[in-house]
């Protein structure tokens, strides 16, 4: 039978108070439960006057951010008219049906004229980390690092030319004497290194200077930020660096373990190709972390050997190609490159000549970085199962960070311009991403001993001291958690 439903509701009064509207299991009520926002008071007290009027509360502003980023709303502006109609935001921040919501602007001029000289956001995502790691959810032994690109506020088409300093190579200093040991060893005369000044043209944008043209295959070319970023096997942020678009991955890794060095002890740092290079593997294996690196196609012509063709001989230094003959070292170049040269009256009469080299002296050189052989133990590693295994990882901790944080979280585009402000994103971001984990992961424990110490009751087989079962009877737990997931 067809019915109509009636509207006068709309003006029904009734006395309820606010707790009764907001679900027992919205995510507000988990994020109020685990964590207390007192701890903000001493971190911005020095940033307010004892005269003049009273000021919003700080714990509410950081509390009308968070949830702008926990539930992805694409702008504060969005996120204050949100507030005003959702019960369970007001809820969240203390306040009842008519305490008027602050005005969108409040945050921005807050952090202009409070915030953006302090670490207050950097100490938000520590204290969120640090509960987690004392809630045993975090394992730090094991980094997953990767970095995405998030596109700028900034129109690609404005933008002028600029010669800027290319980048100077990690590990630089260190390579360089290196390099001047070998060759004294070799008795001939060390390199004198004078200080590079090597530009590079670039596009620098009208709209965010501070933005990096990025440029990577058949990707849509645009100005944007890189968030380089390091996870546990839990999917718990780290740490993270933002830079330019157009900084390699590769030269923000060793500044990203070291401020990880600070906090956690890392034993295996896992990555893709692009940071596969002897200076990454040299800094990890020196400091007693394993690099877990994948694997990657040779490169070169097609119809040529490629240098997996030919076998390194660790006694006789030196190659020896297809045809069982030897490329010598002949020296090291700046670059910390050992060359080696095969003999030309040997590969002239070679019959794999055609598909070894096409040098008209008929020669054939290879170059071996200085620390390849750092490179050579973790490409020995990948066929381990250990390895295996934890670069399969990869995709379930790190690459899924980073799709919930533009999917869910807002981080597909930046909503600030400038390189301090787009850090404050990134850090926002990735706390409330850990608070939402925090939150979710105590409830479900929580909820899960809850119903244990509740069964204990009814079984005085089971023996529950402190929140830990005794050895002996932890055999007989599964049972009753079965029951738990079924009823």
């Amino acid at each position: 039978m067809l019915s109509k439903h009636q509207q006068q509701a709309r003006n029904q009064l009734i006395a309820i108070s606010m707790d009764e509207l907001v679900p027992s299991d919205h995510l507000v009520r988990k994020v109020d439960a685990v964590l207390d926002f007192e701890f903000i008071y001493p971190l911005v007290e020095h940033t307010y006057s004892h005269t003049g009027r009273p000021s919003i509360d700080p714990v509410v502003l950081v509390k009308i951010v968070l949830i702008q980023y926990l539930f992805g709303i694409r702008s504060m502006r969005q996120t204050i008219k949100e507030i005003e109609t959702n019960m369970a935001y007001r809820w969240f921040l203390g306040y009842d049906f008519n305490t008027p919501i602050p005005h969108f602007t409040t945050f921005g001029k807050n952090y202009a004229r409070r915030f953006a000289e302090t670490d207050v956001f950097e100490h938000i995502f520590y204290r969120i980390l640090k509960q987690a790691i004392e809630a045993g959810f975090v394992e730090p032994d094991v980094a997953f690092v990767d970095s995405t690109h998030v596109k700028a506020n900034a129109n690609k088409h404005k933008f002028k030319k600029k010669l800027v300093r290319k980048e100077v190579r990690a590990y630089q200093d260190i390579l360089e004497e290196e390099i001047n040991i070998v060759r004294e060893a070799d008795g001939k005369k060390p390199f004198v290194w004078r200080e590079k000044t090597l530009e590079k043209e670039t596009k620098m944008s009208l709209t965010d200077p501070e933005s990096g043209y990025y440029v990577k295959g058949e990707r849509e070319k645009q100005f944007a930020y890189s968030f380089h970023t390091a996870c546990d096997r839990n999917g718990f942020i780290l740490d993270t660096i933002v830079t330019p678009g157009n900084i390699h991955d590769s030269q923000v890794l060793i500044p990203l373990i070291e401020k990880l060095k600070k906090q956690h002890a890392i034993r295996s740092v896992v990555m893709d190709a692009g940071y596969k290079t002897a200076t990454i593997a040299k800094y990890l294996w020196s400091h007693n972390m394993k690099a877990v690196l994948p694997y990657t196609r040779p490169r070169g012509r097609d119809n040529l050997f490629s240098k997996r063709d030919f076998i390194y001989d660790h006694c006789l230094d030196a190659y020896i190609c297809p045809d069982n003959q030897l490329l010598t070292y002949t020296r090291l170049t700046r670059e910390g490159q050992r060359v080696f040269k095969s003999n030309p009256e040997k590969c002239a009469t070679c019959s794999l000549r055609t598909t070894c080299t096409t040098s008209q002296t008929h020669e054939k050189f290879l170059f071996r970085h200085l620390w390849e052989p750092y490179l050579e133990v973790s490409e020995e590693l990948r066929y381990t199962d250990a390895f295996k295994a934890l670069y399969r990882k990869r995709k379930e901790t790190i690459e899924r960070c980073f799709a919930d944080a533009k999917e869910k979280h807002g981080m597909r585009f930046t909503t600030y311009r400038g390189l301090r402000k787009v850090t404050l994103q990134a850090m926002l971001t990735f706390a409330a991403m850990n608070l939402k984990k925090l939150a979710l992961w105590s409830w479900k424990n929580h909820a899960f001993l809850s119903y244990f110490e509740l069964s204990i009751k009814k079984r005085p087989f089971l023996h529950f001291e402190k929140g830990v079962f005794l050895q002996s009877d932890r055999a007989r737990i599964a049972p009753c958690f079965l029951c738990f997931l079924f009823n």
